[in-house]
């Protein structure tokens, strides 16, 4: 059987939050945690000692803050042939996961996007009912526990998260799995969304905001990297990624904002 790595990456005051899955039933599945301080000195002993314990979870400390270079440490020491990205608020389906793993292999897979209810069960956003090829139109709404990459393609692709974004980013700080993912497709490997559902997650997220001058900036951004290179294409982008939110959150006024990141 194929082996799975959980990597989780969070601050140090939030490790107690984290709720590994059952080991018990996967020989071949583990953990590992990556976690930061948040300052410039390391975690302390007193923090790292609420991490959970077991013979297949390892923690990894380091200083600083920004949930990117956690994800890096991820899949640089990354054991498991598949790879399931982890925050510290998620529970996971290990049947889903399963059955992921088994698809990813079946279609050679490098990076396979499912689905994630709320706590009422609830999917917590609208999913396609059936496989759908990624690209960097249709895959704007990733969240990190909704990715699963194969291990050994991923970093011998040399794709790694922009460091530049993501939580602990002074003023980036969304968009980061959109990335990755656009990343992988450009360089023309096998992204697929698969409607298994892979994790559970609690409705409000740092991506569930919409409106505020902060966000508004932060996610015009991520257009402008996605589709660096372009002068054009970002600006349409926006229109059309916009245009949806309009009446949800984002104003008319914001809307022209958000275009042009004002």
């Amino acid at each position: 059987m194929a082996s799975l790595t959980f990597g989780y990456s969070t601050l140090a005051d939030r490790l107690e939050n984290i709720q590994v899955p059952s080991l018990d039933s996967h020989p071949d599945w583990d953990v590992l945690i990556t976690v930061q301080s948040g300052t410039a000195e390391m975690p302390s002993a007193e923090q790292l000692a609420k991490a959970p314990k077991g013979d297949r979870i390892q923690v990894l400390a380091f200083p600083g803050k920004g949930v990117t270079k956690l994800r890096n440490q991820v899949l640089a020491n990354a054991k498991g042939d598949y790879l399931i990205f982890a925050d510290d608020d998620v529970t996971f389906d290990s049947v889903g996961l399963q059955d992921a793993i088994e698809e990813m292999q079946s279609a050679e897979l490098t990076l396979a996007l499912g689905q994630a209810v709320n706590e009422t069960g609830k999917l917590r956003k609208k999913y396609p009912v059936k496989p759908v090829r990624l690209n960097k139109l249709n895959s704007a709404k990733a969240a990190t526990y909704e990715m699963i990459v194969n291990t050994k393609k991923v970093q011998a692709s040399g794709v790694l998260f922009d460091e530049n974004f993501g939580a602990g980013a002074p003023e980036t700080y969304l968009g980061d799995e959109y990335i990755f993912i656009s990343d992988l497709v450009t360089k023309g490997l096998n992204c697929y969304f698969i409607p298994v559902t892979f994790a559970t997650h609690p409705t409000q997220s740092s991506g569930s905001g919409w409106g505020t001058e902060q966000d508004r900036k932060a996610r015009a951004k991520i257009f402008d990297r996605v589709f660096r290179g372009n002068r054009t294409l970002p600006y349409l982008v926006r229109v059309g990624f916009g245009a949806k939110k309009l009446g949800k959150g984002l104003t008319l006024k914001n809307f022209l904002l958000f275009i042009f990141k004002r």
